[in-house]
């Protein structure tokens, strides 16, 4: 998916830094080479079926890169999808569930791939999961922590930025704020507002 998020943990698709960002959604953190395309929220009827959020562009891409994991690591999920509904949501089956406590069985499970599932970003695009773990650096070169998580709380997206002594504050993820992704070298440049500009002094 781009790289607005519709909502849920983990991680996701490819987009540009954005000049502003609009949606909600919950964290994106690093799952150590896994990806989350989606989660398991509640049964769908009687005969097994669950309702899933994708995380994708596309909600049928959902199956789209290969077999589903429950959990980085975790065992196979057999999806076909049924129905799409509005919001990124899709009417799915699970292989071997056929009934209504087998389903709500799998509620708040999120669906992985491997990140090596995925196809190369574009141009200057990126994954958000790769964005978990760069080094956060001023323009003047002073590295002043990394980036742990993503969040979106609605208003746009925003940068956790973790620093070496542990501590965390916030970045608004936009291209003011980012001037600079380096996927390849490791790193991303950040031009802070003011009143955050004095983490420099406390990295």
């Amino acid at each position: 998916r781009k790289h607005r998020r519709k909502l849920p943990p983990t991680t996701a698709m490819t987009g540009k830094i954005p000049e502003s960002a609009t949606t909600a959604a919950a964290p994106v953190k690093s799952d150590q080479g896994w990806v989350c395309l989606g989660v398991i929220t509640k049964p769908k009827g009687v005969r097994g079926r669950v309702r899933i959020t994708s995380f994708t562009d596309k909600p049928d891409d959902l199956v789209a890169y290969g077999p589903l994991f429950a959990g980085p690591g975790g065992r196979v999920m057999n999806v076909a999808l049924r129905e799409i509904l509005k919001g990124g949501v899709v009417i799915a089956t699970i292989g071997g569930v056929t009934d209504r406590d087998g389903a709500e069985a799998l509620r708040g499970i999120e669906l992985h791939v491997p990140r090596e599932a995925l196809p190369e970003a574009p141009g200057d695009e990126f994954y958000q999961t790769d964005l978990i773990g760069l080094a956060v650096e001023l323009t003047d070169g002073v590295t002043i922590g990394e980036v742990t998580a993503l969040h979106n709380f609605g208003a746009g997206e925003i940068l956790e930025v973790t620093r070496h002594d542990g501590d965390s504050f916030m970045l608004p993820f936009t291209r003011d704020t980012v001037p600079e992704i380096d996927i390849a070298g490791g790193r991303m440049i950040v031009a802070p507002p003011h009143d955050i500009a004095a983490a420099k002094d406390e990295a």
